[in-house]
């Protein structure tokens, strides 16, 4: 059975038992303590931690997630992979454990003609919790599971919780057997390779307490509704159905793995050690191509690290294979070409998401030639030095820094004739990884801050928005905050956070920033309101401070917003759609929005781009949007179902999250997208839109920013200053600026090579003089001095090797050691170049070091080859010192 049938089969399973199907999330957590979706019930989670009521009582998924604190264990294991898809189903307050066991049970027994997935029942094995009794007697008296193949774990494996304060309670386990070729008899138990987990059902009955770990918390009582969250591993339920010992001989992953050996000449099943980065190309570069489809772009830090790093073990695992070229075009078609089926928008994106992975396939080819050179510097520095290890921090450094992997560092050591010193290196990473849980941990109790907003939501209910039609209007004081803690009242002074039951403010959210201005009590008290946020859905929050009286939980009040402002923000945000649009018309879809922020008069813009946009496009876009200010087009938004907005065509932003009604703002024929925030009636109300030009802020993103209106035109105004007075120094009309400044430039860097050529001149027809000049020092031709300040350091070079090379010219200078250490001054630091010849170093004399004994003089460092390096400082008093140093170390080592 195909993975496609697997997950038909069970959303069609759940739907005809009366559970709502809800379309897989973006792998983009839409929670702040979490970078990526990890489970399949993250988009379910504020319904069970009582912050949003559940749209229905019954609700299934699919649902795509990513893993990867076990990174190095992909491949080695049948079980341990980045990506995987994880089918649920859920109840909220409505059925319990029996109803729970019976679905499970049912489906996964079933015979496949009736649309079950046709497991033999004697081949389940059930776990439940220590003193789980009623999970028990379900299992053997209800569904007639033997009491020999169920067995009791403990809280470690068979409890759960979110790790913090909440929702908790037993879980129950359904296990497949592989049969004995897969380890002894026992059950789960005893043997989870050979009993193998496929299902896990919770029983969130319980509220946990503080502590820590899977076990270390007490339960404080049960909850006001039992909740039911189970999940089945989609890619463990295929490696059965479908016969295979692994879940990367899965059908979605196999044909990846066949086009690896294609690509390689390297045939699966050869070797251990082919086996597994075989494994790892195929599982890594599928949940690529699923991180990208879903908006993620490679970086250095958050879900762009995590993207870049197995993106990087995917293709360096090809070169290990054996191959030499660009290998991620192929590899992308095919996962998109099979997993497409299950999720058709990566045949919709294809073009975007192969451009991504290729423009990172480049940037990490050239970063492992630079790499490569880092490497080759530290082995040369070891040597020197007379080791014959690699320092933990230097493969710390390749790793972190240019994304070598330890193994494949160790790997090139060996090849020098080097170890690595590995426990210095697994030191740093653990130090890594320590302050990374660290810092997740203090994130995670981000939840308990939320309880005040909590109360009053529960309380109260959501906020009424009433900003799309009105700037002002009546409302009750429902919440009140000072410094952050709940209060009945706030006096004159204090800073405080406001609920209202009904506002005209907008919360921050979607690109857009929050309305400012005051709410006015019955009493006369005044808030200044300075922010919006919304910390609990549905909950606005105005947060500013009491100017004058004194604020009461329950009082009347006349919210009003800086109207002048919100007009301003919302020019700002429908330029955006404009924008959006017309680079989507000029770049293709590839083009697609990566975050905005739209504030008073200007707006940045985020787009995916691998590359910069020509100068001509730009203003090609430019002109584009004026164009439709000038057509006076109507600006509209309606609610419609989130289906019907996809059929008619409007832009989702990456990463939001939609619920089943959605805001869809059109703009007449020109752009239509899902938008919550404020806009214009017409786009005339724009003026004038200036774009101030892109720039890059990451790996395959880039960053318009523009101005909107009056902005725009004191903008425009300025330049139009700026060229009048160009015209009048270079005497010339506005279109003939660009060719005469471009004339004055050019004469201006001729002159400046002619100075720098005049410089260097000078500077070694001091060679000779200085060669001359040597010193004999215990055998060994020896020039020092100092130079003229404001040399440069390539002249400096220059001029050491000339002298290097006239003194084996001198009479009689045969296979003379010799040894020419010159010092200046470059923009107030001092800076030496040293150079030894073959016969020098024979005796020890070695540049790089003679350059760190000067520069430790000059109060900084330096380093180099034997023959020639390069060293400087701070303190530029200190050369006559690093002269006397060098001559030192030279009459000891001679």
């Amino acid at each position: 059975m195909e993975s496609a049938e697997i997950r038909r089969r069970w959303l069609s399973f759940f739907e005809e038992r009366g559970h709502t199907v809800v379309p897989s999330a973006s792998l983009i957590a839409d929670d702040p303590t979490l970078l990526l979706v990890n489970a399949g019930m993250v988009p379910f989670k504020p319904y069970f931690l009582g912050e949003t009521k559940p749209p229905a009582p019954r609700a299934t998924s699919v649902q795509k997630c990513v893993r990867t604190p076990d990174i190095e264990e992909v491949g080695k294991t049948t079980r341990h992979g980045t990506f995987f898809q994880m089918c649920g189903n859920f109840s909220f307050g409505d059925y319990f454990k029996e109803g729970a066991i019976k679905y499970a049970w049912e489906l996964l027994t079933s015979p496949q003609d009736k649309g079950g997935y046709g497991l033999e029942p004697e081949k389940l094995w059930i776990t439940v919790y220590l003193d789980d009794d009623e999970a028990e007697r379900i299992w053997r008296d209800v569904v007639g599971v033997p009491a020999e193949r169920i067995q009791r774990l403990g809280k470690k494996d068979n409890f759960w919780s979110m790790g913090v304060p909440g929702p908790c309670g037993p879980c129950s386990e359904i296990n497949y057997d592989r049969g004995p070729e897969f380890g002894p008899e026992g059950g789960p138990a005893v043997n989870d390779e050979r009993y193998v987990e496929i299902w896990n059902l919770v029983f969130m009955q319980y509220e946990r307490g503080e502590g820590s770990g899977k076990e270390d918390f007490e339960i404080v009582g049960d909850l006001p509704s039992k909740n039911i969250d189970t999940g089945l591993g989609l890619e463990r339920l295929a490696m059965i159905l479908q016969g295979v010992r692994n879940m990367y001989e899965t059908d979605t992953l196999r044909v990846v793995i066949d086009k690896a050996t294609e690509l390689t000449g390297v045939r699966y099943g050869d070797s251990h050690d082919s086996d597994v980065s075989l494994r790892v190309v195929a599982d890594h570069i599928r949940t690529s191509v699923m991180l990208i489809g879903d908006g993620v772009t490679p970086g250095n830090e958050g879900r762009g690290y995590v993207l870049r790093r197995i993106m990087r073990r995917a293709i360096r695992n090809m070169r290990l294979l054996g191959a030499t070229g660009p290998v991620v075009a192929a590899l992308v078609d095919v996962v998109i070409k099979t997993m497409g089926q299950q999720y058709p928008e990566l045949e919709t994106d294809r073009k975007r998401v192969e451009t991504v992975a290729l423009a990172e396939e480049a940037r990490f080819l050239k970063t492992l030639n630079a790499g490569t050179n880092v490497l080759d510097g530290a082995v040369t520095e070891a040597r020197d030095a007379g080791s014959t290890v690699l320092s933990g921090d230097k493969a710390f450094l390749l790793h972190d820094t240019w994304g070598f992997p330890i193994d494949l560092t160790l790997e090139m050591a060996a090849e020098q004739g080097l170890t690595v010193d590995e426990d210095g290196f697994r030191r740093l990473m653990k130090e890594q990884r320590e302050r990374a849980k660290a810092d997740a941990k203090a994130k995670k109790t981000g939840h308990a801050d939320l309880s005040s907003y909590r109360e009053v939501a529960d309380a109260s209910g959501a906020t009424e928005f009433t900003g799309y039609t009105h700037t002002e209007g009546e409302s009750t004081v429902v919440g009140l905050l000072v410094d952050g803690v709940p209060s009945p009242a706030a006096s004159e002074g204090d800073e405080v956070e406001v609920v209202l039951d009904r506002t005209p403010f907008y919360a921050e959210g979607g690109g857009q920033l929050a309305d400012q201005g005051r709410i006015r009590l019955d009493s006369g008290a005044v808030i200044e309101v300075r922010d919006v946020q919304q910390p609990v859905p549905g909950v606005s929050v105005h947060k500013g401070s009491v100017q004058v009286g004194e604020v009461t939980v329950g009082a009347s009040a006349h919210a009003a917003i800086d109207v002048r402002r919100r007009r301003a923000i919302a020019r700002a945000h429908s330029a955006t759609h404009l924008t959006h649009q017309a680079l989507r018309d000029a770049l293709g879809p590839t083009a697609a929005q990566a975050g905005s922020e739209n504030s008073p008069g200007r707006f940045r813009f985020d787009f995916g781009s691998p590359s910069a946009v020509p100068g001509t496009v730009l203003t090609d876009v430019e002109q584009r949007i004026n164009e439709v200010l000038a057509r006076e087009l109507d600006v509209q938004a309606e609610v419609m179902g989130i289906d019907e907005a996809r059929k008619q065509g409007a832009i989702a932003e990456f990463g939001e999250k939609y619920g089943e009604r959605v805001r869809v703002v059109t703009i007449g024929d020109f752009s239509k997208e899902l938008c919550g925030g404020t806009h214009v009636h017409n786009t005339s109300q724009l003026g004038l839109v200036k774009l101030l030009g892109e720039s890059s802020i990451g790996s395959g993103v880039r960053r318009i920013e523009a101005l909107v209106g009056v902005d725009a035109y004191h903008f425009l105004a300025r330049e139009h200053t700026v060229v009048a007075q160009l015209q009048e120094l270079v005497k010339g009309r506005p279109e003939e600026l660009p060719e005469k400044i471009a004339g004055m430039l050019g004469k201006l860097k001729d002159a400046e090579k002619e100075i720098e050529k005049f410089r260097a001149e000078k500077v070694l027809q001091a060679a000779a003089g200085l060669a001359e000049g040597a010193r004999d020092v215990r055998g060994t031709a020896l020039v020092t001095g100092r130079v003229p300040d404001g040399t440069s350091a390539d002249d400096l070079r220059k001029l050491v090797l000339d002298v290097r090379g006239r003194l084996q010219q001198l009479p009689g200078a045969g296979d003379r050691p010799a040894v020419v250490a010159l010092f200046t001054t470059a923009n107030g630091r001092p800076l030496t170049v040293i150079a030894t010849n073959e016969a020098a170093r024979e005796r020890g004399l070695k540049a790089g070091e003679l350059v760190r004994a000067a520069a430790k003089t000059l109060g900084g460092g330096g380093g180099g080859k034997p023959d020639v390096a390069q060293g400087g400082g701070q303190n530029p008093e200190a050369i006559g010192d690093a002269i006397d140093a060098v001559e030192r170390l030279v009459a000891e080592t001679a």
